[in-house]
């Protein structure tokens, strides 16, 4: 992987971050790909976007339809018809979140899946090698999420955890696969600052930090983002993992981080709430049942050039299959038009009026 700083404008920064499939242009924004698909859009649909980067989920991958299987039809990219970059995840935080009866111990996590109940186990080994058979560009560390509050004593152990794993992963790194540390220490500055240290001293080709935004107040979120950022190396990709509302990525952004992922856009797609130049809107409102005008006059997306507000209204109201891939493909549109607006400012020394333009819409 190669990493190349364009601009700064204060902590903010433009770079090219470039893997075997193509260069990434940050502030960069990851579709969430769970199941190995973007909710609602094909490939060819999200190219058209300017999508560079999709993330896609191990554990979601590993349970259905299975690692050997992707491997056996051609690996992650020609499986989903991608050809660019992608980001897996280790499994980490969904084997924290989604999983019932879990069960940690030295190797790994010994958990029940959330489709069927079965069991299974997961450790940094099994994490490496799911993510080799899948292919993706960038792997991630297995970690263990601490859960929001956690005692001092729990974040210690966890984070401990977390860096033995992560060395077992970096040994394990497959050549042509770049490899991201997590970092964990929950809301403990302390152990953030322990925990990227020896992140640093393994070496990895990109840093993330993770075990945010699950459940802390925003404020202390923004200040341990703040903390952060300037702890990880400048010259390499610094990933926020999980965050994507937009009023959120401005002040992440300004702290320094490059890289982020979230379901926001295409889940509110799917729910009716749709972003615009003026605001989110809910289609469902009976405002819209008669309104001959484009959801957001200002976007050029497929779906403002050639739908009403009122169409997209009756469309979500009927259960329509076409309503959720209209409105996944205009707030995909809006998400990498933001992003892209973004980049251009901080390369005019204007990010922080872009932020304050936009802190007054979202």
């Amino acid at each position: 992987m190669r990493f190349k700083i364009i601009k700064t404008d204060g902590n903010a920064r433009t770079c090219l971050m470039e893997t075997r499939r193509g260069v990434i242009s940050t502030p960069a924004f990851m579709p969430v790909g769970t199941q190995g698909a973007v909710k609602a859009v094909s490939t060819d649909e999200l190219k058209e976007m300017g999508t560079e980067i999709i993330l896609c989920n191990t554990y979601h991958l590993y349970l259905r339809p299975g690692p050997e299987t992707i491997s056996s039809l051609g690996g992650i990219h020609r499986f989903m018809n991608w050809d660019r970059t992608i980001l897996t995840d280790s499994g980490g935080f969904q084997v924290y979140s989604l999983s019932a009866l879990r069960k940690m111990e030295e190797r790994g996590v010994h958990f029940k899946s959330h489709l069927d109940g079965s069991a299974h186990f997961i450790g940094p080994k099994e994490a490496m090698e799911i993510q080799s058979l899948l292919g993706s560009d960038i792997a991630m560390t297995f970690d263990e999420c601490a859960p929001y509050p956690s005692s001092y004593e729990y974040a210690l152990r966890s984070l401990e955890l977390t860096t033995r794993w992560a060395a077992q992963c970096k040994e394990l790194q497959k050549k042509g696969q770049a490899l991201f540390g997590i970092s964990q220490g929950s809301l403990f500055k302390d152990l953030r600052t322990r925990g990227i240290e020896e992140l640093i001293e393994i070496g990895f080709d990109g840093y993330a930090v993770g075990g945010l935004s699950v459940g802390e107040p925003k404020e202390e979120m923004y200040d341990m983002v703040a903390f952060t950022a300037p702890l990880l190396p400048a010259d390499k990709p610094r990933y926020l993992m999980g965050i994507g509302d937009l009023k959120d990525v401005l002040v992440v952004v300004e702290a320094g981080f490059d890289i982020f992922d979230c379901v926001m856009p295409t889940r509110n797609a799917r729910n009716g709430t749709l972003f615009t130049s003026r605001g989110r809107i809910s289609i469902k409102r009976t405002e819209y049942r008669s309104d001959r005008g484009p959801l957001d006059p200002d976007c050029e997306c497929y779906t403002c050039r050639n739908y009403s507000r009122g169409y997209l209204r009756h469309i979500f109201l009927s259960k329509e299959i076409l309503s959720m891939r209209l409105n996944t493909i205009h707030n995909l549109h809006f998400y990498f038009n933001f992003f892209g607006n973004m980049r251009k400012s901080i390369i005019e020394g204007k990010f922080a009026e872009f932020k304050i333009k936009w802190e007054g819409i979202l």
